[in-house]
């Protein structure tokens, strides 16, 4: 008898996937653990293994297209010769509580979607100028200058801008000498160019991969209903940058980012209230019992955070180690869902791209963020005097649910304190 393949549930927040890849082809005989196609989820794209042997009779996604959770995707049967004719694929049926509890949550969830939907104002592109006609302008300014046809024409031809051209004809009238002379004497020119091809407004619209509609409407819903509120702490960081390069002189190879998640540890180890986080089903606040690391890795297709995890427990070499070989699989897309799932606080660097200064969308259910700028070198005021010095500045995104103005502060002098004196940050 036929039987339907659905698409399966990757993630706990995949609501759909894109098949990728079919990795067998219709009529392939398929062993329980062959991989079957590749899909791309919210988080990753990932290979889909047969949890059962038969032959791959037909394929309804084919490969680009997307598909539901539990939407078929494929028909097997027990043999090759086995009809199909007239079957219809099982379509996406709904799962049947197994307890009270079950129940419960859904009407929960239900209740706070319900309550905290909002309709979001349309917004659309213009169309885009169809009567339209490009014009350089040196060319609409020269249409209003008094000067003689000849000398529109060279002015147009040499690339002559009208009006910066004196005239010496009647009343002012520029005249084809005076176009000569002004390019004669002209100390430079800007070039010229080709007109562009296409009118203004006209586009091209891209699909929503499955991982960058999530990260929309994720964070979305964290600015729309998480009351964020913003702390800034400027740190000096001589001897943080002094530190690394001496461990760098002796084929130690730490990042700064490195420090900074090793700092972050220690620091909500200290200050529980911000390794915490916001059930907004059940509107209760969460304590993590653990300190997992969430580190912003930005990947083709949108952002995904890996996690490290019992942060505070691994010295500054582990951190290192995992991170990197965290964000090469997250790259890869090779990340396991525990790895990624959860996290009690995240960390988002984009210092290494040069940006001094910016503030970061809280990842919710979680309750703060930690954005982390650049080093830049600027005066320093010490003991009444200026000096060059380095710096770096952090700011920390918090869920005002949760987390108060104090503990915000009070984290991050921790952290300051931490930073600032890094070689607290390899002991242990």
């Amino acid at each position: 008898m036929p039987t339907t393949l659905k698409m399966p549930k990757l993630s706990p927040t995949m609501e759909s996937g894109t098949i990728v890849k079919w990795i067998k082809r219709e009529g392939d005989f398929v062993k329980a653990g062959d991989v079957l196609f590749e899909v791309a989820t919210d988080k990753a794209t990932v290979e889909y293994t047969a949890l059962d042997e038969g032959y791959l009779r037909k394929i309804l996604v084919p490969e680009d297209k997307e598909a539901g959770v539990n939407e078929a995707v494929a028909v097997f049967t027990e043999t090759k010769e086995e009809s199909i004719e007239g079957y219809v694929p099982e379509t996406k049926k709904k799962a049947q509580p197994a307890a009270v509890e079950t129940v419960g949550a859904q009407k929960q969830q239900e209740k706070a979607k319900a309550t905290s939907s909002m309709t979001q104002m349309a917004f659309t592109p213009s169309a885009p100028l169809t009567a339209y006609q490009f014009a350089w302008p040196r060319d609409q300014v020269s249409s209003k200058i008094l000067a003689s046809p000849l000398a529109k024409k060279l002015a147009k031809e040499k690339g002559v801008d009208l009006a910066s051209v004196k005239g010496t004809g009647p009343n002012r009238r520029v005249v084809s000498r005076d176009v000569a002379l002004a390019q004669s004497s002209a100390p430079a020119s800007f070039g010229r160019k080709t007109p562009p091809e296409v009118a203004p407004g006209f586009y091209e619209e891209e699909k929503l991969s499955p991982m960058r509609k999530v990260i929309g409407e994720r964070l979305q819903g964290s600015k729309t209903f998480i009351p964020h509120f913003y702390v800034r702490q400027k740190i000096h960081v001589d001897d943080l940058v002094e530190i690394r390069e001496q461990l760098k002189a002796s084929d130690i190879k730490l990042t700064f980012n490195d420090f900074i998640v090793r700092a972050a540890a220690l620091a909500l180890k200290e200050h529980p209230k911000i390794n915490s986080g916001f059930n907004s089903v059940s509107n209760a606040i969460i304590r993590f019992k653990t300190v997992d690391i969430s580190i912003a890795v930005s990947i083709d297709g949108g952002l995904i955070t890996p996690i490290i995890r019992h942060a505070d427990y691994k010295n500054i070499g582990e951190i290192s180690s995992e991170t990197k070989l965290l964000a090469i699989k997250a790259k890869e897309g090779k990340l396991e869902p525990h790895e990624y799932q959860g996290g009690s606080f995240t960390i988002s660097n984009l210092g290494m791209y040069g940006i001094d200064d910016f503030v970061a969308v809280i990842n919710p259910p979680q309750a703060a963020i930690l954005a982390i700028g650049g080093i830049i070198e600027e005066p320093i005021v010490t003991t009444g005097k200026v000096k060059v010095g380095k710096t770096m500045m952090l700011t920390l995104s918090s869920d005002h649910r949760v987390i108060d103005g104090a503990d915000a502060a009070l984290f991050l002098q921790t952290i300051k304190k931490h930073l600032e004196h890094p070689a607290i940050l390899l002991i242990g």
